[in-house]
């Protein structure tokens, strides 16, 4: 199994993780802001871009593992939605190689719950049963919730889409994968195992991982560890509408000694 890997820039190591039916091309906004301080290690995930997928059944582990295959013994680590299930992941079962966590837009429990804010299970359900018939569509209608409530939903769509064209289309079979990750993954009850710095970057209006979701997230972690910003006017892709401020927050998070404040930034 290959897993494809882009290296661009120079500086300290970053691996960068992308999100559901996406590819590393996706983050060339970040990129543009970031490859001039940081050596940036740009991931196919497996099934997506240039990457060949995984054996049916493989497990979150089993996606994490074949990216720590790949990527330089240590480096900080930064994922968007899925991508930051398998960044949390990789730094849970091989903390030695992640030396900082950056999740963007993501949650440790992407379903919704009778506790729980996230997606409505019927939602992924439908997106499953869909993938079969005509998964360019099932994606196509994914950006769009993807981009809801950003004030430039168009923009931010047509950019995504963009991206996603200058490679391979995803695999089929690593669509599912990916979708049952989403709808089966739980790892709240692992996030206060967490041991090395963690900042968790989030949009206010993002659909997929509800506001309402944050401070819980933050309660499951160490007091040390609640590093947050909260990007007041970005959906689920804030690094495609504000990347700028995305940017400032990921490089002063890297550049950064450990700090114990709950909040690293952005109104709350």
């Amino acid at each position: 199994m290959s897993v494809y890997l882009e290296s661009r820039g120079q500086g300290p190591d970053l691996v960068l993780l992308h999100g559901w039916g996406m590819n590393g091309a996706v983050w060339q906004p970040l990129v543009e802001r970031l490859e001039a301080d940081f050596c940036l290690h740009l991931v196919d995930l497996p099934g997506f871009g240039h990457s060949q997928p995984l054996a049916n059944g493989a497990s979150l582990n089993d996606w994490s593992q074949a990216v720590l295959n790949v990527v330089p013994q240590q480096a900080a680590w930064l994922g968007w939605s899925l991508g930051g299930l398998i960044a949390t992941q990789a730094a849970l079962q091989a903390p030695s190689r992640v030396t900082k966590l950056l999740t963007l837009a993501s949650s440790p429990c992407f379903v919704a719950k009778d506790d729980w804010p996230g997606i409505k299970p019927e939602v992924l359900t439908a997106f499953a049963e869909q993938l079969s018939a005509d998964h360019e569509m099932v994606i196509k209608r994914f950006l769009a919730l993807q981009a809801m409530g950003s004030e430039h939903a168009k923009t931010d769509v047509r950019q995504l889409r963009d991206s996603l064209n200058t490679k391979p289309s995803p695999d089929p079979t690593a669509l599912a994968a990916g979708l049952r990750l989403l709808a089966e993954v739980d790892l709240r009850g692992q996030l206060a195992e967490l041991s090395v710095p963690y900042l968790r970057l989030y949009g206010r209006l993002d659909g997929l991982v509800p506001h309402k979701a944050i401070p819980l997230v933050g309660a499951l972690l160490a007091a040390t560890n609640r590093q947050q910003y909260i990007e007041p006017k970005a959906s689920h892709a804030a690094f495609i509408s504000h990347p700028d401020n995305t940017a400032t927050q990921i490089s002063a998070f890297i550049a950064a000694r450990l700090f114990g404040k709950e909040d690293f930034g952005g109104p709350a």
